[in-house]
């Protein structure tokens, strides 16, 4: 069991560094190509779509016809359009890229949280997904930093780098992780593509879960609006260059790794989901607004950490929540759950460039807006729930 999600822990570490890897390497490259503010918008944009339109399909097919092949694929696809990245010489091959890899890898965020729901009872189940989103932060911490650094080689580098790790993920869930759901227990339903179309999405919105799923998309909208332009967000501000924003954005992922993989699942347990939940919204509204404050790297520091302590146990407790209230189908709702995660985060970044254009302070306001809504939400829909 250990060994297990150590081996998830690994391959989740892997998949972000990917990620990451692509935060300062990736303006370098449009501006090479010919792009502009709108293609990289378009290009972070073009991910999560993918991921948004694919992750219930993947989730779907891993309850049918278990776990471990589609982390396989979610890994395949991770280190094919690294490569391809690495190679690319003009936009459309980014977007060609980007578009593989949402695609592809989002077969592993679903697939690894229904694996941790197979293999945990609910009392652990928080502290497992806890697990899953500090190897996400980690991930986060050590992609910027290597994209940085090589990016001196050259900028093609660092996606051969993430491309090799991918290679190893990949030979350690081949050989190391076994199947987690077990043949009597898969769906023997057979069906085709189950992509979020907008009857599926709504048919999800008025379940059981269907709260969940639009707190899932809340916060994921509300931290894009911090994630996808605090860079920008601190060059006009504070003039800070790449190395400063860098140094910001490892004090951001130690943080949230460290309070996810060490808080949650104690918290979770003394509380419960819903109250670790309500406390993350409210704090994180609140996080946003200090950090109009900072005026120093002092301060900036101070507050994008409280900012960062304050919601770093939202997603693994929405995460651990939903999986605790599907009655079956651990795999559909785990990528149902990254579809309107997917679905803030192609909203949230297009929205917060849109309205930083207006004015610098309007990201973090709107954030603070849409995290507070979703905490009187929470008060109201998840007051009968058990913690």
């Amino acid at each position: 069991m250990n060994r297990n999600i150590g081996i998830l822990f690994f391959t989740l570490v892997v998949m972000m560094i990917g990620f990451g890897i692509i935060i300062p390497l990736l303006p370098f490259y449009v501006t090479d190509m010919g792009g502009s503010g709108i293609s990289m918008g378009i290009l972070m944009a073009v991910f999560s779509l993918m991921q948004f339109l694919f992750s219930p399909f993947w989730g779907d097919l891993s309850d049918r016809y278990g776990r471990k092949t589609f982390l396989m694929l979610g890994i395949f696809g991770n280190g094919i359009s690294m490569v391809l990245m690495g190679f690319a010489t003009e936009l459309w091959m980014l977007f060609a890229a980007r578009a593989l890899a949402g695609v592809l890898s989002s077969a592993t965020l679903p697939t690894a949280m229904a694996y941790i729901s197979d293999s945990t009872d609910e009392n652990e189940r928080g502290g497992g997904m806890g697990v899953i989103g500090a190897a996400m932060g980690i991930g986060m911490v050590l992609g910027p930093g290597i994209g940085g650094m090589m990016s001196d080689i050259s900028l093609s580098a660092p996606f051969f780098l993430a491309a090799g790790l991918s290679a190893l993920s990949l030979l350690f869930v081949w050989v190391m992780l076994p199947e987690s759901l077990p043949e009597e227990k898969r769906l023997k339903e057979r069906s085709g593509f189950k992509g979020p179309q907008i009857s599926t999405m709504w048919k999800a919105l008025s379940s059981p879960l269907g709260f969940l799923f639009g707190l899932a998309f809340l916060l994921s909208f509300g931290m894009t609006n911090f994630e996808g332009v605090f860079g920008l967000y601190a060059e006009l501000k504070f003039n800070y260059d790449a190395k400063t924003v860098g140094m910001v954005l490892t004090v951001i992922g130690i943080t949230s790794a460290v309070v996810q993989g060490a808080l949650t699942g104690p918290s979770i347990k003394r509380w419960g989901d819903t109250r670790v939940i309500k406390a993350s919204l409210i704090a994180s509204a609140v996080g946003f607004l200090l950090m109009l404050t900072a005026t120093n790297l002092t301060t900036v520091m101070l507050t994008t950490g409280f900012f960062v302590l304050s919601n770093a146990m939202l997603r693994p407790s929405v995460a651990s929540l939903i999986s605790k209230r599907a009655e079956e189908g651990q795999g559909i709702a785990m990528g149902l759950n990254n579809s309107f995660m997917s679905l803030g985060r192609i909203a949230g970044p297009i929205w917060a460039g849109t309205v930083l254009d207006i004015n610098l302070n309007y990201p973090y306001i709107t954030g603070a807006f849409i995290l507070a809504l979703g905490f009187i939400a929470a008060l109201i829909f998840l007051r009968r729930e058990p913690v």
